[in-house]
């Protein structure tokens, strides 16, 4: 009779996971469940140390077998319940772990997992030579009410001023939260708090539809002129030289500017198809939402605040009932075609020096911006016109083809039209302070 209830099950699709629930109380037996597939695995609340775990006879057994990761989950069709765990991660452990360049501490293999409710807390500054806190690397996975903050990487306190990864000023180390590199991918209700110079979301190897909802990252600002009044450190010994020229053509650190000291919140790389956003924000972040991919994205209800540049989409991105502020840097860059925007302007203004709200280039694009409360300082909206060199707000813009535009400007910021924008439509309420292109239809906009 037994034997007859479990083929019962099995013919209705029901799976062990869903019936037995297994519960255990150790970094361990997590890993060891991990290997497996069908389980429906429950942590015992509290805080975990993870050096506890990995001691120096486990350090030494993986570093034989180039085992670098900290947990690989490798089983398909599992669940992993780990509501009110805290895993305390001392980044230390990179180091004794030798982490190889791109070392993910973390990562999902296996497909159709869902993980739900991990706390995790790095401590200290131990460095590696890029990589990620958590990778999901299978198809199919969800990952729920997880919260990261994120430390560890060289130099920290200066974002980008003095190089990506290469070329460099200063040679990086960085550190970044939360990699997406499988496709079919869920993740919701996850926070970061970056505090190591890094991504914070990022989607690479051309993953795709992959789905963010409520998920918030956010980041450290400094001063440019805080970095200049330093006495000693990286950015002193190299005489506050940078990688980017500033307007006036000099590589060197700008007074009057704020940078973020991570990457951006939310970032694709590569053909990443169907991907989107519902509810999420970044917050102090270099870039809010960067997503240049030719595959498209559909970003809706999204928010910037305190960004160096807050959304800077490709092809066919589409932005609806979003908002952001052009508080340190641009509200928007669009640089490719078919793009359909539509954001509100918050009215947040600081002392820092901004040169634009927005730049737009490219063809066939829709770009609507609108205000609900008007900004007091007045920042041009350049139609025709490029970011600045690698988005640095301190670089000078360039001008490229804006074709086919459609522009409805339902703010009081002012629009310039660069010589090489054509055949475009432009409805403003902010004044026109130059036209230079060709084919342009300017009308002005009632209130």
């Amino acid at each position: 009779m037994k034997k007859l209830s479990i083929l019962c099950l099995l013919m209705f699709g029901f799976t062990v996971s869903q019936a037995r629930p297994i519960k255990i109380s150790s970094l361990a037996e997590l890993n060891k469940y991990a290997q497996e597939d069908n389980q429906k695995i429950v942590l015992k609340p509290g805080t975990y140390h993870l050096e506890d775990y990995l001691n120096a006879d486990s350090i030494t057994a993986k570093l034989n077998r180039k085992d670098f990761q900290y947990f690989t989950f490798r089983g398909n069709n599992n669940s992993f319940t780990l509501k009110g765990v805290k895993l305390v991660i001392n980044t230390r452990l990179r180091e004794k772990l030798k982490f190889p360049i791109h070392t993910n501490e973390i990562i999902v293999k296996g497909d159709n997992n869902v993980l739900e409710g991990l706390e995790i807390v790095e401590t200290e500054n131990g460095l590696s030579p890029g990589g990620a806190v958590l990778e999901i690397a299978g198809k199919g996975n969800t990952i729920k009410d997880f919260s990261i903050l994120v430390t560890g990487s060289f130099p920290y306190g200066y974002g980008d001023l003095f190089g990506k990864g290469g070329p460099d000023v200063i040679r990086h180390k960085k550190q970044s939260g939360f990699l997406v590199t499988g496709s079919f991918t869920r993740v919701y209700n996850v926070t970061l708090k970056m505090r190591a110079y890094g991504h914070g979301f990022f989607i690479q190897k051309d993953a795709g539809n992959v789905h963010f909802e409520n998920c918030y990252v956010e980041g450290e600002l400094r001063k440019t002129d805080d970095v200049l009044k330093e006495t000693s450190g990286p950015a002193f010994d190299v005489q506050f030289r940078t990688w980017t020229a500033n307007r006036e053509g000099k590589y060197i650190v700008t007074p009057g500017y704020m940078k973020s000291l991570c990457e951006d919140g939310f970032r694709t790389y590569g053909q990443n198809k169907n991907v989107t956003f519902k509810n999420c924000t970044a917050k102090n972040t270099r870039g809010g939402f960067e997503l240049r991919t030719n595959g498209g994205v559909v970003l809706e209800n999204c928010t910037t605040i305190g960004t160096e540049r807050a959304y800077w989409v490709g092809n066919n991105a589409v932005i609806r009932k979003s908002r952001g502020d052009a508080n340190y840097g641009p509200l928007l860059f669009v640089e490719g075609s078919n793009v359909d925007v539509e954001l509100e302007v918050l009215p947040d203004e600081s002392d820092r020096i901004v040169h634009a709200l927005a730049t737009i280039q490219g063809t066939n694009n829709n770009v609507i911006l609108l205000a609900k409360q008007e900004r007091k300082q007045q920042l041009p909206i350049l139609v025709g016109y490029t970011h600045p060199e690698h988005g640095e707000s301190m670089s000078p813009y360039g001008q490229a083809p804006a074709v086919n535009l459609q522009l409805v400007n339902d703010t009081a910021m002012p629009v310039v039209i660069g010589k090489a924008s054509t055949d475009s439509r432009i409805l403003t309420k902010g004044e026109v302070r130059e036209n230079l292109g060709t084919k342009v239809s300017v009308a002005q906009k009632t209130p």
